[in-house]
């Protein structure tokens, strides 16, 4: 039959083949071992897994806002600072000395209101209306000439006087009303007391001059009272104070008298004129302290900035004031209660970036391998880098405050973020490490509090870094991919300083620099720290990989020389998973080393396996089925016993675990079987659970390639004639028969990974069991034709083949049976 025709014979046996789903008795090490750890503690691995998330977001909200846990205390003044307080951020503060001398300054620049009347209170119009009355009642109630004033003259009289007066507003004066009547009230006085009073008030007049020249700085704001216009007046001389204008008024004697022929009309016009001056300029006091208050509304409070790192007050110091002003203003926004509500907040939105990638999978390698202890070693990864971020950025701050020319920027490049994406991707793998890459590029960038720039620079030397590290199989490995790192930064380093104006400075170069040491503290973090994270989490890396696989191995040694069948079948196992694990894209190198150890526990007790006893007497022989299964069974718990003293990696333990899985020592129950039918018991007093491995199941491609190794290496043990064919049908069936015993329900393998690992085994397996050529005897010196005794070494004589075939023959039914396995 040709290899073609097996391949498409063997793909649907799976299909076809009954299943056998029996349940297995869970034994301690499947209740409590590195399978279910999450029994030992009562929650589910899922739940674990919720709150690490949550406690790292908790965590990183706490440490970007400290003053949550601890209400800063309150300073009074003369109290003497306990410590050193430093600005925390930027911030504002109102220079109220400087804020209120910007106040007077306004107020002071406010020019005075003064009212101005150029009517004098509708002056002219009175002195006309007053004349014209006068001229009225002179004309009906004065006696014409020769005729005698009437008896009740003088009261009406009297009354006229007193109205005369009132529309003038001045106070009566009998003397002048009589010179005014006697005259019949004459238009030339009428007209010399306009012209008199109308120079005076076109002047203006003021009650108050020294008030008024107090101004003269600046001047005032002469406000029409009709017209509603304001003008400025800085000449204040140019308005009368009363004295003034009656002084002027008096200067004006000789031109009354051009204007009126008798002394006695000029005197009167005078005393008139005298008495009508009144103040027409008057200080409007509302409106200028309206104006006032208005102006200094509109002076804005002046601030002095305070920077990030600043010292506030030194211990020691006594707080005055200004200590006072500046520590009131750096607790009003980072103090105790704006960080009750800012901390929540960045914790959920931390929370929010965890759950996000958590839940679509993207902490997760894809493989069923990812347990809690995978989520706490990036947790915790995340959290050191990010106490790193947190020292670095006061270490720059603190150096970049001595040199004026360097700016923390500079310095931020030289972080190395990227160490935790190299960390998570040789233990975890690349896709993990992408994850994590972008939560530690946003948790350093609001560290430093950067953009966009920041952002994408840790990013990409994340990404990077462990994409360079994805395939590690030596610790130079991560020497070059941290060289490669800072080279990359320093490529980024440029951009980001020319987004920002730096491109021709000193700055540039200080930033290259920074990013290239960066791209180095990279790999040698990472080269010192990988091995501690390996005994410290039980991770088995590649290179501890190759470590253990070498066959000087203290433990290999031990199994060859203690259990030499054993060693020999684990070395034939591990060719086998090698040339398999490629072909359906499971580790090579993890399903090598796990062969090599997956069998340890048999040297405990060597001889009572079978691959061991070499000629010697069978031990099961005088034990019953029961014992000799418990015997069998003990080999895997005590291979886990010495994986874990050895410290093996929890990889390869889980796989010495589960390369049985729950599968049945046939043998034994069939032996058991029959033992009960000769005894006359019930055959269901047999219990299958009782003949079976505790398992678990193999979980991974790695175990289940294993277990199917171990089958088919034993099983061809048992082949007298080994051509293809036979191997090809062996195979075939002994992977048709674990898959239909269900033993890889619960890993990774698909049908088409079954079909390539058997033209895997076929092929390996057919290597082994070549022929080789019969070389012909050679011709004896008695001319015998034979050869005496062995003479040929790389033959055996004819009666030793004889026998020894023949002996082969009969222990292929019974003595090369592989306990356990058939």
């Amino acid at each position: 039959m040709t290899q073609k025709a097996i391949d498409v014979l063997f793909a649907p046996s799976f299909m076809i083949g009954k299943r056998k789903n029996i349940p297995a008795k869970k034994s301690k090490a499947q209740k409590g071992g590195t399978i279910a750890p999450s029994r030992r503690s009562g929650l589910k691995p899922e739940t674990r897994k919720w709150l690490i998330l949550i406690g790292l977001s908790i965590v990183v909200s706490l440490l970007l806002f400290p003053d949550i846990l601890v209400r800063p205390r309150t300073y009074v003044l003369g109290d003497v600072a306990d410590r050193d307080i430093k600005a925390t951020r930027d911030f504002l503060v109102e220079n109220e000395a400087l804020t209120q001398e910007k106040s007077k300054q306004a107020v002071r620049s406010v020019l005075s209101v003064y009212d101005f009347d150029p009517t004098g209170n509708n002056l002219i119009a009175r002195i006309r209306e007053a004349f014209q009355q006068g001229k009225e009642y002179r004309e009906k109630e004065a006696p014409l000439p020769g005729e005698e004033m009437p008896q009740d003259t003088p009261p009406r009289l009297e009354a006229f006087e007193e109205r005369f007066f009132q529309i003038l507003e001045i106070a009566p004066d009998d003397s002048l009303f009589q010179s005014l009547s006697e005259n019949g009230f004459p238009l030339q006085v009428e007209k010399a007391i306009i012209y008199l009073v109308s120079k005076i008030l076109n002047r203006g007049v003021v009650s108050n001059k020294k008030m008024l020249l107090t101004q003269s700085g600046k001047g005032v704001l002469l406000r029409h009272v009709h017209r509603e216009k304001e003008i400025k007046v800085l000449d204040l001389s140019r308005f009368y104070n009363l004295e003034e204008a009656r002084t002027f008024l008096k200067g004006q004697e000789a031109a009354l008298r051009q204007l009126l022929d008798s002394p006695a009309l000029v005197r009167t016009a005078m005393d008139l004129s005298l008495a009508l001056v009144r103040p027409n300029v008057t200080f409007n006091k509302r409106e200028t302290e309206l104006r006032k208050d208005a102006a200094r509304k509109s002076v804005k409070p002046v601030y002095f900035k305070v920077k990030k790192g600043e010292m506030l007050v030194r211990e020691g110091e006594i707080i005055n004031p200004e200590h006072l002003v500046k520590l009131d203003e750096e607790y009003r926004s980072s103090g105790w209660k704006a960080m009750i509500a800012r901390a929540p907040a960045m914790a959920l939105l931390v929370a929010f970036l965890l759950s996000a990638t958590y839940i679509m999978g993207l902490m997760s390698d894809g493989t069923s391998r990812g347990d809690v202890r995978d989520t706490l070693f990036c947790a915790l990864t995340v959290l050191v880098i990010f106490l790193v971020a947190m020292a670095s950025q006061l270490v720059a701050e603190e150096i970049a405050r001595g040199f004026s020319f360097l700016a923390p920027r500079a310095l931020f490049f030289a972080i190395p973020v990227a160490t935790g994406a190299m960390l998570i991707s040789v233990f975890q793998g690349f896709r993990v490490a992408a994850t994590f890459s972008l939560i530690l590029a946003v948790l350093t960038t609001l560290v430093i509090r950067g953009g966009v720039d920041f952002f994408i620079y840790y990013f990409m030397g994340s990404l990077i870094a462990a994409y360079g590290v994805k395939n590690c199989r030596d610790r130079g490995t991560l020497i070059k991919a941290g060289l490669n790192v800072g080279l990359a930064n320093m490529v980024l380093a440029i951009a980001v300083q020319a987004l920002h104006g730096g491109l021709y400075s000193v700055e540039l170069g200080i930033a290259c620099l920074s990013a290239s040491l960066g791209g180095i503290l990279v790999g040698v973090i990472a080269t010192g720290i990988l091995p501690l994270v390996e005994m410290a989490f039980g991770f088995t890396t590649d290179i501890k990989l190759l470590e253990l696989a070498s066959l000087d191995q203290p433990l290999l040694k031990e199994l060859m020389v203690r259990a030499p069948g054993t060693y020999h079948h684990s070395v034939i196992v591990s060719n086998l998973v090698e040339a398999s694990a490629e072909a359906i894209d499971a580790n090579p190198l993890l399903a090598k080393v796990a062969a090599y150890y997956h069998d340890i526990g048999k040297m405990k007790k060597p001889l009572y396996f079978i691959e061991n006893q070499a000629n010697r007497e069978n031990k099961h022989g005088k034990l019953a089925p029961s014992m000799s299964s418990l015997i069998l069974i003990s080999h895997v718990k005590d291979g886990i016993e010495l994986a874990r003293e050895h410290r093996l990696g929890r990889e390869i333990i889980d796989i010495i675990q589960q390369h049985h899985g729950t599968s049945l020592i046939q043998y034994f129950y069939q032996k058991a079987r029959e033992q009960a039918e000769k005894k006359g018991t019930k055959i269901t007093q047999v219990k299958e659970e009782d003949f079976r491995y505790p398992g678990p199941k193999p979980q991974t491609k790695e175990a289940g390639l294993v277990m199917l190794a171990d089958v088919v290496e034993a099983a061809s043990k048992t082949l007298v004639d080994p051509t293809v064919a036979r191997v090809q049908g062996m195979v075939q069936k002994i992977i048709n028969r674990v898959f239909s015993d269900g033993q890889l329900d619960e890993c990774e393998l698909t049908l088409k990974d079954l079909n390539e690992i058997a033209k895997s085994f076929n092929k390996t397996l057919s290597g082994m069991f070549h022929h080789r050529v019969d070389y012909p005897e050679p011709v004896s010196k008695d001319g015998t034709g034979k050869r005496h005794g062995n003479g040929n070494s790389n033959q055996l004589s004819n009666g030793d083949t004889g026998d020894t075939a023949g002996e082969d023959r009969e222990g292929t039914g019974d003595n090369l049976r592989r306990l356990g396995l058939s």
